[in-house]
């Protein structure tokens, strides 16, 4: 490029989205529906009022193109939105690459993640109904810290299942959602017939996403006025998260630049469904085709070695089905320290896009080489991501230096989605030479599939 690019491309508060894109509006062909499995038949709302806010299970099941944000829930963007968009000339120039590297980064806020865009509609609805309040689930922390940021602000009690070994690993993570007054648990629990069942057959249980799913669905059916909240997968994350892509679209035309790549970690998807959305638009409308890449833990790999088929979303199978990338819901993954990307499931937005062909690649990493790159872009970039992002960076790097190698002078846009200044036990292990790859055995996968029922 001729033209000088700033390190940071800024948007002004007026220019901030007022919408939310919704991609399925695009899609040639809609992911298959969620099913009861009670009744074996597609889901209907009164099948979703009881877990979700009447105006969320609209969302989930509406293919508007375009939803407006709330007023109030667009106050509450303007104290951390928009975000910047950075174009990491330091990594550039330490790779040689003539690839131009940018990134969206989401860390500026308390949770360190995206997850606060989702967090603030979900609550915001649900206070609007005059639910009291809101259970969730949480993996390494980003997304019950959101939450309980949310509820804090809409004044809504807040009860979060934590994945046990997330949980032990990072004690910070649960005294930033206590002090927003959330009430916190390890998973599973003695607190719900799902966690004292799992307990019982397995008192060392390190917990799954899936597993603290079930409990926070169970407490929420069981405790009178209160509703469940859910931080990816569903449609209505998609949606919420959009606003990331849209803003990046905004931010690189300002500067005459399109992603030839765009790249985002995928545990369940909200991340890499909200950095892509308004780019994916393009390519289903055939406006442009940049090639998209999911990138994942190789100890939770659900697109690269998972099946596309009907799965629960939980463990205690309290859930509909859903048709996605799955490992099974009996899949337990390793405690590997991107506790946010160990999910045995896909969203299915983003699985139906991948099986079709519309979301082109994904590629699965091992904990010491994401870390590796971690280091790398935090000693040249001055921000420690989070473990999660760092799947993202990995990937650039490696997409950087394929440029390279062919003398293609692509743009490259990534999601750094959030920070790591609560994951610093994972950094020592790291530093300390202790952290090791795992290496998910071909049993291991077929042992989880086992669990998929037949449909």
């Amino acid at each position: 490029m001729s033209k000088k690019v700033p390190n940071r491309i800024l948007l002004s508060e007026d220019k901030m989205p007022k919408q939310w894109y919704n991609v399925r509006a695009d899609m040639p062909e809609q992911h298959d529906p969620y099913i009861n499995p009670a009744t074996m038949k597609p889901v209907t709302a009164d099948d979703l009022t009881p877990i979700f806010a009447e105006e969320l299970c609209r969302q989930e099941a509406t293919l508007q193109r375009y939803v407006d944000i709330p007023d109030e829930v667009l106050e509450y963007y303007k104290l951390y939105r928009p975000s910047p968009v950075i174009r990491a000339y330091n990594l550039e120039r330490l790779l040689d690459t003539p690839a131009r590297i940018y990134y969206k980064y989401e860390g500026s806020n308390t949770s360190g993640s995206h997850k606060l865009n989702s967090a603030v509609a979900q609550v915001y609805y649900n206070k609007k109904q005059g639910i009291e309040r809101i259970t969730t689930e949480t993996g390494a922390g980003q997304w019950g810290t959101a939450l309980a940021m949310a509820c804090a602000y809409f004044d809504m009690p807040l009860r979060v299942y934590m994945v046990r070994v997330s949980y032990d690993q990072k004690p910070y993570r649960k005294e930033v959602m206590k002090t927003y007054g959330a009430d916190v648990f390890p998973s599973p629990s003695n607190t719900t017939d799902v966690g004292r069942a799992i307990l019982e057959k397995d008192p060392h249980n390190t917990g799954s996403l899936g597993t603290a799913i079930s409990e926070a669905i169970e407490m929420a059916l069981k405790t009178p006025n209160t509703r469940y909240s859910l931080g990816s997968v569903l449609n209505q994350v998609m949606l919420h998260q959009s606003i990331i892509g849209i803003e990046s679209k905004i931010q690189l035309e300002m500067v005459d630049e399109y992603p030839d790549y765009v790249i985002g970690c995928a545990g369940g998807g909200s991340n890499l469904g909200g950095l892509m959305s308004s780019f994916m638009q393009d390519k289903l409308t055939q406006k442009a085709n940049p090639h998209f890449i999911a990138v994942e833990p190789a100890a939770c790999p659900s697109f690269t070695r998972g099946k596309y088929a009907y799965d629960f979303c939980d463990v205690g199978h309290i859930t509909p089905l859903a048709k996605m990338y799955t490992l099974g819901s009996g899949f337990i993954p390793t405690s590997i320290h991107a506790g946010g990307l160990r999910y045995h499931g896909m969203s299915p937005i983003l699985s139906k896009l991948y099986h079709d062909g519309h979301l082109d690649e994904a590629r699965a990493v091992g904990q010491k080489e994401v870390f590796e790159a971690a280091v790398l872009f935090a000693k040249h970039e001055a921000i420690l991501p989070a473990p999660e992002s760092a799947h993202a960076i990995k990937t650039a790097i490696d997409v950087a230096l394929e440029c390279k190698e062919r003398g293609e002078a692509k743009t490259i846009l990534f999601g750094l989605t959030g920070n790591g200044n609560f994951d610093l036990e994972a950094y020592a292990s790291f530093n300390s030479g202790e952290m090791e790859n795992y290496s998910l055995p071909d049993e291991d996968i077929q042992k989880g599939l086992s669990t998929l029922i037949d449909m």
